[in-house]
């Protein structure tokens, strides 16, 4: 180590605890040094000492110790006395037998149970039941009451001091009782000169009028020429800072929101409650569906149902669920529900939006994708939850087909950072054609959502001509992959060592 090297590059601060330490025979703590030196505040001595730790020029030593202090019911014992020492008391005067009901002229009515259980611990009365709860005072109980027992002598020394030191094996018992004595951990700092500390202060440490932080006046007026700069070291220990940023989450989010809005999409957006009419009945799934059931979707108590007003709309779909209605289908072959329609729930997608949307915009072109919540009922484990994001997009074009739907996908995992992307067949109650999407990462293929084709009695009976093309993406799987994360729960976990640590996509 260059010990002139690091005298020169010292700072006030660092002078002053060195000098001071020498002068304290090399090792004291920082209140000692506060004291003994001329600083304002301890903070200061702290900050010193751990710049000069860094520079092995000092070495700092932490010490726990455990201290205890009353709590909110030791000091009410400490007032009226432990409640089996009252109890006790009570018995003797009683010539040595007393009932329950005696007992409770003393004590308050949740003491009684704790006063009888330490009685009986410390076997300082025998408790016999026949037709009342009989206690009678023992010769241990005898020999308590002329002498303080070992609790309520501590309870004494902490009524006089707080926050000693007290071997732990005799407060266990005060611990073991709720809001008796607090327990406390206090981290003490000792500061000791290392040899290069000495060998520092035997070169000789000198205080100059130098400066140590260049500032714009200090530039301009030019008072730097007549003044040293301190010299400083750029490999020295300097903490990790973390500055605020999105959460990773919700930087993908923006991300795929910015790919969308470039590839020509408009984002829409919708509510959380909707009605199972258009949640389900308007994308053709049939109301027997295993899906409906209350095991896998989240219904409303209050309000339960709501009012359908699109008494043309319900009709039209209706015929649909029963019979194919306008459409070349033979329907589902059932007597349509409206009160089933009518029922409340969260929204099981967000494809619920878009089939609003092409309800209020019928005729083409048009490009929209929404990002947002959704409820179904899961289990949480490492791969689901119960509420979760769906990224969902539609494209109703003239002309529109397949070959449409795959190149936009790829596209859009192209630009999330997917080279490998495969399609495969698929099954959805609303699309046909229908396939999934796959992607290659950390060699394997995973699964991310599924897209198709909106078959015709979704879009006919709302007066859409063209075929619309339609997927649904799932987006914490998708973080999942991003992230490297083998649990989906992590993604809402607040670890803040990830979240500091994490990247920015």
């Amino acid at each position: 180590m260059d010990i002139n090297k690091a005298i020169k590059e010292l700072s006030h601060n660092e002078k002053k605890v060195l000098l001071t330490l020498n002068e304290l025979k090399g090792k004291a703590s920082p209140g000692d040094i506060l004291g003994a030196g001329d600083f304002t505040q301890e903070v200061e001595v702290m900050n010193a000492s751990s710049w000069l730790q860094s520079k092995n020029l000092v070495k700092i030593e932490d010490h726990i110790k455990t201290v205890y202090s009353l709590g909110k019911e030791g000091w009410q014992y400490v007032k009226n006395g432990l409640p089996e020492r009252r109890a006790l008391e009570s018995i003797s005067k009683n010539g040595g037998k007393s009932s329950l009901e005696e007992i409770s002229v003393v004590l308050e009515k949740q003491e009684i149970p704790i006063a009888i259980g330490w009685l009986k611990r410390k076997k300082w009365a025998t408790i016999k039941k026949d037709k009342d709860t009989i206690l009678e005072i023992t010769a241990e109980g005898k020999k308590a009451l002329k002498a303080d027992s070992e609790e309520e002598k501590l309870l004494k020394m902490l009524n006089e001091k707080s926050n000693i030191e007290i071997d732990k094996n005799k407060i266990k018992p005060l611990l073991s009782r709720k809001n008796v004595v607090k327990e406390k951990e206090i981290i003490t700092s000792t500061i000791i000169l290392t040899e290069n500390g000495k060998k520092a202060i035997l070169k000789g440490i000198e205080f100059k009028d130098e400066i140590s932080q260049i500032t714009s006046s200090i530039i301009k007026s030019g008072s730097w020429k007549d003044k040293t700069i301190r010299p400083y070291d750029i490999n020295a220990f300097s903490p990790a800072k973390y500055g605020g940023k999105a959460h990773p989450l919700v930087d993908l989010i923006t991300k795929i929101r910015q790919i969308f809005i470039e590839m020509g999409f408009e984002e829409i957006q919708g509510n959380f409650v909707e009605s199972c009419f258009w949640n389900m009945d308007m994308l053709f799934i049939p109301q027997d569906h295993p899906a409906r059931e209350m095991q896998d979707t989240l219904y409303c108590k209050t309000p339960s149902k709501i009012k359908i007003d699109e008494k043309d709309l319900v009709d039209r779909i209706s015929k649909v669920h029963e019979d194919g209605g306008v459409t070349s289908s033979t329907g589902w072959g059932y007597k349509f529900s409206k009160a089933e329609g009518e029922r409340l729930l969260l929204r099981t997608h967000t494809t619920v939006n878009t089939i609003r949307y092409l309800y209020n915009n019928p005729k083409p072109p048009c490009k929209v994708f929404s990002i947002g919540r959704v409820f179904r009922k899961e289990n949480i484990d490492a791969t689901h939850l119960p509420e979760f994001y769906q990224i969902e997009g539609i494209i109703h074009e003239e002309n529109s087909n397949f070959r449409q739907l795959i190149g936009v996908l790829k596209e859009f995992y192209k630009r999330m950072g997917f080279e490998k992307i495969r399609f495969r067949p698929g099954y959805f109650p609303y699309t046909e054609p229908s396939m999934e999407v796959e992607v290659y990462w950390n060699n394997q293929w995973m699964e991310l959502g599924g897209s198709g084709i909106f078959r015709p009695e979704v879009t006919e009976p709302i007066g859409v001509k063209n075929p619309v093309l339609a997927w649904g993406l799932g987006l914490e799987r998708l973080a999942m992959l991003k992230f490297d994360l083998k649990d989906i729960r992590d993604l809402y976990i607040s670890d803040l060592g990830w979240l500091r640590k994490k990247s920015l996509i």
